[in-house]
């Protein structure tokens, strides 16, 4: 197969216990292969680990299981914990919704089984009840600011419910989670927005979310160069336009 040296190098340490079998689809495979694993890397920048962190959150959002369940296992090569691995399942749930995620859970159980990581992991959970929606607003505003006491003064009354929801429940509950830094998570909440498509509000809110985190303009491009071949170009050009509106030059 016409594959590249660059393209063949990351298939191996990626996926080193798969062959390369496609006999029936063979150019297809090439041109997959040296787009996803060669060109596009060369312009995204970003580290190994943050790459398959972010390539994992894509495929939970469009959601492929079979695919899902290879991605588990390039991240797991390159480092990612099984607890990272957990913890972006679970922060893929006020976003997707947890019918999509449940689904997730028992493939990526068996692979961490397949590999003698001993379950259920480490509790990672760091509220209770009684303060999920104080320490929820907290990291809330530690990242959207003054916007969030703006949505609730100005959510009519039958609607604040939803205000409060994404205070203990979306922050409350996920958030405050150990295993991921809010840096992180902000990277695969934009990372899983984008891969939906049709959510550009909630991808400048998280654009905005993730500037004020530390993930610069250049950061989310090199994101979106990343996940490019995984989610297409007409969503990979709506993320880029919302960045632009967001973060002029």
């Amino acid at each position: 197969m016409n594959i590249s040296k660059k393209a063949m190098e990351n298939y191996q340490k990626l996926f080193p216990e798969k062959n390369l079998n496609y006999n029936n689809d063979k150019e297809l495979i090439e041109i997959v292969l040296n787009f996803s694993l060669d060109e596009a890397q060369e312009y995204d920048h970003l580290d190994d680990k943050t790459r398959q962190i972010v390539i994992l959150a894509a495929s939970i959002a469009v959601q492929t299981p079979k695919r899902y369940e290879t991605f588990v296992e390039a991240a797991l090569n390159v480092g990612v914990t099984p607890v990272e691995i957990k913890e972006i399942l679970y922060q893929a749930i006020p976003y997707v919704g947890v019918l999509k995620v449940l689904d997730l859970l028992e493939p990526t159980n068996k692979i961490f089984e397949k590999r003698g990581i001993t379950l259920p992991l480490e509790k990672q959970g760091t509220t209770t009840r009684e303060n999920r929606m104080e320490k929820g607003l907290e990291v809330q505003k530690s990242i959207f600011g003054d916007v969030i006491d703006k949505n609730y003064e100005n959510s009519p009354k039958n609607q604040v419910h939803i205000q409060r929801f994404l205070s203990d429940n979306c922050f409350g509950d996920y958030y405050t989670r150990n295993g991921l830094d809010v840096k992180t998570r902000e990277l695969v909440t934009f990372s899983i927005l984008i891969s939906q498509g049709g959510c550009e509000p909630q991808v400048k809110g998280h654009i905005a979310g993730n500037v004020n985190v530390g993930n610069d303009k250049q950061t989310l491009l090199n994101t979106v160069t990343a996940l490019l071949p995984y989610i297409g170009y007409p969503r990979s050009l709506n993320a880029i336009s919302c960045i632009n509106e967001v973060i002029p030059d």
